[in-house]
């Protein structure tokens, strides 16, 4: 059977190549990339500090308020209950840890994936170009980002956070492309008759009838950043995937139960929340 083996005749050494040339590459770029991480390294230490500087009982307060706003009584209750229950179990800092990273990236993926979308909505040839890479960034094993990362950013709380975003993008890219394409032309048209230029037209037009589908695409980025949040853990990312991860390492089934528990709460605030502006 070996005769029907390629690799019996031939051998592409791929992986030396990559550790002899990519991997000496990329460490050359890594203070070009330490300057490209500042906003974010700057944005996720002041939420950070500003959520852990909050009481507790206005943090409560806040999302009791947005809860019963968008969802009413019954939720409001549950989401008074979750984060109480969060404080007693003692992870009340590293959920806001937690809170300051997923925001942090949503922000920007919000910031970089949009523009990219509008782009995307307006060239079909950079969308031909953009479509098999979204494909293959959702399709890749989110472990596999952290190693670019890790060469890039080296490790700690904010690398782990682009790690999120890089793995987080794709949703809010696809969806404002979709939300963009699907606004009728007949609105456009009409826009042109009364004499509207394109960057006009886009944001008084176009924006406001994708809102929908450009939030949908917000939101499945949230959902995928706190999914990533642990995972992000092993490049020392903090919070409360750092719990779950370190539970983990010790074989300390309750400490990483907690830390989970608290991941879901927190995303089933952030997702029915969110999911009242789509």
């Amino acid at each position: 059977m070996s005769i029907l083996n390629p690799s019996t005749y031939a051998y592409i050494p791929v992986s030396e190549w990559i550790e002899k040339y990519v991997k000496e590459w990329l460490f050359e770029q890594r203070p070009l990339f330490k300057q490209i991480s500042v906003p974010i390294d700057n944005v996720l230490n002041g939420l950070d500090f500003l959520f852990n500087l909050v009481p507790l009982p206005l943090v409560i307060l806040f999302f009791v308020i947005a809860a019963l706003k968008t969802n009413g009584k019954g939720f409001a209750l549950f989401t008074f209950a979750s984060l109480v229950f969060i404080d007693l179990v003692d992870v009340w800092e590293e959920t806001m840890t937690t809170m300051a990273m997923i925001i942090t990236a949503v922000l920007f993926c919000s910031l970089i994936g949009i523009p990219i979308g509008i782009i995307a909505s307006r060239n079909k040839l950079f969308e031909k170009i953009l479509r098999p890479v979204l494909d293959v960034m959702q399709t890749i094993p989110s472990f596999v980002y952290l190693i670019p990362v890790v060469m890039l950013f080296g490790i700690g709380i904010t690398p782990g956070v682009i790690a999120i975003i890089i793995f987080s993008i794709a949703p809010v890219i696809r969806l404002t492309n979709l939300g963009l394409r699907q606004v009728e032309q007949r609105f456009i048209n009409a826009a042109k008759a009364l004499g509207l230029n394109k960057w006009t037209i886009l944001y008084k037009i176009e924006l406001p009838l994708a809102l929908k589908t450009i939030m949908a695409g917000v939101n499945q980025t949230l959902m995928l950043s706190l999914s990533m949040a642990v995972i992000a853990a092993l490049i020392g990312a903090g919070g409360l995937g750092l719990t779950v991860y370190v539970g983990l390492g010790r074989l300390d089934i309750g400490q990483a139960f907690v830390g989970g528990v608290g991941i879901v709460l927190i995303a089933i605030i952030f997702d029915r929340i969110s999911q009242k502006f789509i």
